[in-house]
């Protein structure tokens, strides 16, 4: 039953021509406006006009046009600005992936902007949720009230000017943008939360001020609020719910356009020397299974946009979000590039972190390193020429090191090293001594540098540096799931009480750990990543899966910054930035030549040389290692690692060039050389960076 058609001004009365089919979206021509919708297995498309509030239908159209699949018209009178949504007629048949229902207002997947709000109702679902035939009923509860509408918006043609911060001279910092600035004080209270506020000169301040290089964003593609999450008043904070892929986040708006609000703070960062990186979710939409809503892609061309589970009728599930893009389709991988080169083209962005990425690069028998999206993103003019890092599993299972040359990976079992050495006390020296030097057995292969290893102790997901030392087990209640959701493999150590303590012990302990682990992973070999507030202490009580925890559990809080940890954090990266030899972009051969010039050279504690029987043995907690080339004029470096509980004495090699100069200790007075350089004592569970040749000072 087709819906009825309310009253219509003028617009409803001027025919459409029928355009082009290309490019989909709708697009400004200068004498009207094209529009163009891939749905190959509609029998009907409608276009319906709204006003300049996008509250009322003024005008419903046929799109005129069918070809290669493309539904398509050019109407005169329309001009940027203009809102619009579809109706989508079509077989509903689910059980052969088809899932029209034209009583839905649908989004067009190429919307460039956005007017109104979305607002849940069940009317949203194609189907009757609650009815004896579950999903192969049929609604015919007309959804428009509860939709926000598409936009006409003349795009810019333009590619900003970037920063090109080379990979050797990255740090990463990711960050939210809302949590970034709701509670900093320094933000004019308008502008916090928003993308005016991220890009407010306190905020760009504390991030230069941590070291980083380069901001990494968590999704601010649009994206909108699960209904459980709304019914338990809560919203999906870190925005993995995507319903659009050009559009930036309303929410994060200060009220005026998104698109312009984004791009400024993107010129911004850029003008104070800062990269942003994306962290884009192409592997779900916010519709959910074969149960969830029908708003875009599942009432246009559910059976193309989406992996089939079993059978025709479910959606297969690797992402754990009900639903699953299917890349391998021409016209959906063509959708997945074109909004990725919009992000370049229009809003300025250096690079993308991919969500789940092993899902959007599978083949027949799984994931596939020669995937087509992979292979078109290394093609590409434009996206080849960003920073893209992968993360390099999804629900189905993990392939760290497998992705081609031009990606850079999340290198998980760089986290798990580094919290098994220092921690749980799982993990050998041999372990911790391949992730310091940039995991060779994971990526030097086809031509892969050390850059390809996106090191993290810590990311948005699981417990922050704080908690990682304060907490054993996850305390999730707070998100409304019985403290079911979130992994019990946090590998953490709450150093003999859990939570919030005033044993002094404990606390220094804490403060010992958390300091050795900020430090290893700055001087590691490889790109060093560490989530916003991290190096200052942040802590969430224990939840380790704060995705929909909108409040100070999750937002900065920087009057009660640790400003000592702080200021540790600055210091290493102005030690990294100091000293080439940290940053290297090829591998070490692992083979010595004079101790004064090695590759790599590796130390006991008593200045031996370790040999291979030495790496495994898990009760020997301490080594030491010597970087630099003196033909490259490079500072020798050694690095002096103690796992130990207590203080260990480190017999010195002979300097090279001039005395060994302490240039960084984890721990206060955690590194004293003797004074005829014979020795240096290093405090327990840290680590201490000495050099050889005169330094200035850093930090």
């Amino acid at each position: 039953m087709t819906p009825a058609r309310p009253h219509f001004d003028h617009l409803a009365q001027t025919a459409m021509s029928a355009g082009a089919a290309a490019p989909l979206g709708a697009t400004w021509t200068g004498e009207g406006v094209n529009f163009a919708l891939y749905a190959p297995h509609a029998t009907r498309v409608e276009l319906c006009l709204y006003d300049a509030d996008a509250a009322h239908e003024v005008g419903r159209l046929d799109l005129p046009a069918h070809s290669d699949g493309v539904w398509h018209g050019h109407h005169p009178l329309l001009r940027p600005g203009q809102a619009y949504g579809y109706r989508v007629h079509g077989p509903y048949a689910p059980e052969e992936g088809h899932r029209f229902n034209a009583h839905k207002l649908l989004l067009d997947p190429y919307a460039r902007g956005f007017a109104g709000a979305f607002r849940w109702t069940a009317a949203h679902h194609g189907h009757r949720p609650g009815h004896a035939r579950g999903d192969l009923s049929f609604d015919r509860r007309d959804n428009a009230w509860g939709m926000p509408k598409c936009r006409v918006v003349a795009t810019t043609g333009h590619v900003p000017d970037r920063p090109h911060i080379p990979w050797r001279d990255t740090v990463i910092c990711e960050a939210h943008v809302k949590g970034y600035t709701m509670m900093n004080p320094e933000v004019p209270a308008p502008l916090r939360g928003t993308y005016a506020g991220f890009a407010h000169p306190a905020s760009i301040e504390r991030l230069k001020r941590s070291g980083a290089t380069t901001v990494e964003l968590l999704p601010v593609q649009e994206f909108i609020d699960e209904p459980g999450l709304i019914t338990a008043e809560l919203t999906n904070y870190w925005g993995y719910n995507p319903i659009n892929w050009f559009v930036p986040a309303a929410r994060y708006a200060g009220g005026g356009d998104p698109a312009t609000e984004f791009r400024a703070m993107v010129r911004a960062l850029h003008s104070a020397g800062l990269e942003v990186i994306v962290d884009v979710v192409y592997n779900h939409t916010a519709e959910g299974d074969e149960r969830g809503t029908t708003l875009c892609y599942r009432g246009i061309a559910n059976s193309v946009y989406y992996l089939a589970g079993a059978d025709a009728r479910r959606s297969a599930n690797l992402s754990g979000c009900g639903n699953t893009l299917n890349l391998a389709h021409p016209r959906v991988l063509q959708l997945v590039m074109d909004s990725l080169r919009h992000w370049v083209a229009e809003f300025g962005v250096d690079g993308f972190r991919f969500d789940l990425a092993t899902a959007l690069a599978r083949g027949r028998d799984g994931f596939d390193p020669a995937a087509a999206l992979l292979a078109c993103l290394r093609q590409d003019p434009l996206l080849s020429q960003v920073k893209l890092i992968v993360e390099p599993w999804d629900a189905t299972g993990c392939h760290t090191g497998a992705f081609p040359q031009g990606f850079a990976e999340w290198n998980d079992r760089y986290r798990d090293a580094l919290r098994g050495f220092w921690l749980t006390r799982a993990v050998h020296r041999g372990e911790l001594a391949r992730r310091l030097t940039g995991s060779s057995d994971l990526f030097a292969h086809n031509g892969r540098a050390p850059q390809a290893s996106i090191n993290f102790v810590t990311a948005h997901d699981g417990f922050t540096l704080a908690d990682l030392v304060a907490y054993e087990r996850k305390h999730n209640e707070a998100n409304g799931h019985g403290n079911s959701d979130g992994t019990n493999d946090n590998r953490s150590l709450n150093c003999g009480v859990e939570g919030p303590t005033a044993d002094a012990n404990i606390l220094a302990r804490r403060e010992r750990l958390k300091r050795a682990l900020m430090a290893t992973l700055m001087i590691s070999q490889g790109v060093p990543m560490f989530p916003a507030g991290d190096d200052q202490g942040r802590t969430q009580d224990g939840n380790n899966n704060a995705y929909a925890q909108d409040s100070p559990t999750t937002w900065i809080d920087w009057d009660g910054a640790d400003e000592r940890l702080a200021d540790l954090h600055r210091r290493l990266a102005a030690l990294r930035r100091a000293h080439p030899a940290l940053t290297r972009t090829g591998w070490f051969s692992g083979t010595p030549t004079r101790l004064g010039e090695p590759d790599i050279a590796w130390l006991s504690p008593a200045g031996e040389m370790l040999r291979p029987e030495d790496w495994n043995d898990l009760g020997q907690r301490a080594f030491a290692y010597v970087i630099g080339r003196r033909e490259a004029s490079e500072s020798l470096l050694l690095v002096l690692i103690n796992g130990a509980s207590d203080a260990t004495t480190f017999a010195l090699p002979p300097a090279a060039a001039a005395p060994w100069q302490v240039l960084l200790a984890s721990s206060d007075g955690g590194a004293q050389v003797s004074p005829d350089q014979a020795h240096c004592a290093v405090g327990p569970e840290s680590l201490a960076v000495l050099a050889s040749a005169p330094v200035s000072a850093h930090g």
